[in-house]
């Protein structure tokens, strides 16, 4: 009788070992294809070009300097933060416009806020991977998306401060290559104030200086 339950046992171990194989496999090629999916954001051309250069900034480019950004100036945030959901926050929040495009920030006929279409490609996008890491990154960049948290305000802060920092080294860049005036580049970059009212009153003194000459 222990022969055959010793059998039995090995039985279901093997295949209990060769599901758990199929079903780890099966969520690798679900990472890898998500992996794969994102090179697409390489190709997405925002309007802000690099520093001190004619070329212009792709999203990865972006989301990688904001994740810098994020790693050197997280002492001035307004409040403790959590870094590591910051970085996460900053690299994939535009992973999005792969499916919904990228808005200029200074455009006065759309709306930079295009909740709708930019959900709707989280969730296909996001939705690649297995579902748990679907919707924590989904959650992560609602979170990003609302404004709201501490970690949230403060990476909209450094999203909004890279491309400041460009204009500025550029002589004007976008701004003056669009014509954008003061107070729409004020109205813009305010929400940098909610994530570090240190950074902000010193960015703010730069902008009004280049705004002057």
């Amino acid at each position: 009788m222990s022969f055959f339950i010793i059998i039995n046992h090995n039985f279901f171990a093997t295949f209990n070992n060769y599901k758990s194989k199929e079903m780890k496999t099966e969520r690798l090629l679900k990472q890898l294809d998500f992996i794969k999916e994102i090179d697409k954001i390489k190709y997405i051309e925002r309007k802000s070009k690099l520093f001190n250069s004619d070329r212009r900034e792709n999203d990865a480019e972006h989301s990688w300097h904001l994740a810098m950004m994020v790693l050197v100036l997280s002492e001035h945030s307004n409040e403790p933060i959590d870094v590591l959901k910051v970085i996460s926050m900053v690299l994939i929040h535009d992973i999005v416009e792969i499916d919904a495009g990228d808005v200029f920030l200074y455009d006065t006929n759309k709306s930079h806020n295009n909740t709708v279409n930019e959900l709707k490609a989280a969730k296909r996008i996001f939705g690649i991977l297995p579902t748990e890491q679907s919707d924590k990154l989904i959650n992560i960049w609602l979170e990003f998306e609302q404004g709201e948290t501490k970690e949230a305000k403060f990476a909209k802060a450094i999203d909004r401060l890279e491309p400041i920092m460009q204009n500025l080294e550029n002589g004007g860049g976008t701004w003056k290559e669009f014509e954008v005036p003061f107070n729409k580049v004020k109205e813009k970059s305010q929400p940098i104030e909610k994530g570090s009212s240190f950074i902000w009153n010193y960015i703010k003194d730069s902008i009004k200086k280049y705004y002057k000459n």
